[in-house]
């Protein structure tokens, strides 16, 4: 189940300058700038407090996958774009990494409200990767990340389960917090298709033609035993698994969000 963790305070430090205006404390004026320029700025300071969240976009060729209007990359997006809102709300710092088979892009933790821009500019510059290898970049960002925090996975899992795990253990070894959002298109999980159909894997374009209702009851007994494994290995390493299909509203994700937050804060 869930545990609290020790997170307590905050720290101040320095995030950007702005202009001097009246009523501005004179003891903030960055004097070394105003010799270079000759103008007063205010040297302006972030309330941090000590979590920190670490959102992690898989952007690999499965992602780009849709049965409908919004593709799970999409649907990453939009999530990710909504939990940035929250966090920065609660003042929390925020960094996103996108990755397929290794890291693509990187936007550094921020608490400030204009991190928000900075987030959704990366994620307009998304543009769909390579095959998925999450276990590399969760073992890569695991070593990397010094201060604790919350770490959200977003993705379709589309990769070898134990890999996985053993790259979110790494978090846990570490004390971090995490959750899983597993994104999933309706049709992947039910193979609603009713004719003949040619399915193509969107990484490595190998090809099959067959009759769905032939081969649909045991496809979806594979794909519940696949979410079956993340979802029993995730709980015993106190990890929270979301399954959620591109068809939910984002509420489901944003208030198991909310329900976890609050349990560390």
């Amino acid at each position: 189940g869930l545990h609290k963790s020790p997170y307590h305070g905050f720290s101040v430090e320095f995030a950007e300058h702005r202009a001097y205006g009246p009523g501005d404390e004179i003891r903030h004026l960055d004097w070394k700038l105003y010799g270079k320029t000759d103008r007063y700025y205010i040297k302006q300071y972030e309330e941090e407090t000590n979590l920190r969240s670490y959102i992690l976009l898989d952007v690999s060729k499965s992602m780009t996958f849709s049965s409908q209007t919004v593709s799970k990359l999409d649907y990453g997006s939009y999530l990710t774009a909504a939990l940035t809102y929250l966090m920065l709300n609660q003042r929390d710092a925020v960094s996103l990494t996108i990755f397929d088979e290794k890291t693509r892009g990187h936007v550094p933790p921020r608490s400030t409200q204009g991190h928000l821009n900075s987030v959704l500019a990366r994620l307009e510059q998304i543009k769909p990767g390579n095959d998925t290898r999450i276990a590399p970049t969760l073992h890569e960002l695991a070593d990397k990340i010094k201060k604790r925090g919350l770490v959200i996975l977003i993705s379709d899992l589309l990769d070898d389960p134990e890999e996985v795990l053993s790259g979110l253990k790494h978090f846990r070894h570490r004390k971090h917090e995490v959750i899983v959002f597993h994104l999933t298109d309706p049709r992947e999980t039910d193979l609603n298709f009713s004719l003949r159909t040619r399915f193509r894997d969107l990484e490595t374009g190998e090809e099959i033609t067959t009759e769905p209702w032939q081969i649909r009851a045991a496809y979806k007994r594979v794909v519940e035993k696949f979410q079956s494994t993340y979802k029993k290995e995730m709980r015993k390493r106190n990890i929270d698994y979301v399954p959620i299909q591109t068809d939910q509203a984002l509420d489901l994700a944003l208030t198991h969000y909310l329900t976890k937050r609050r349990t560390i804060a």
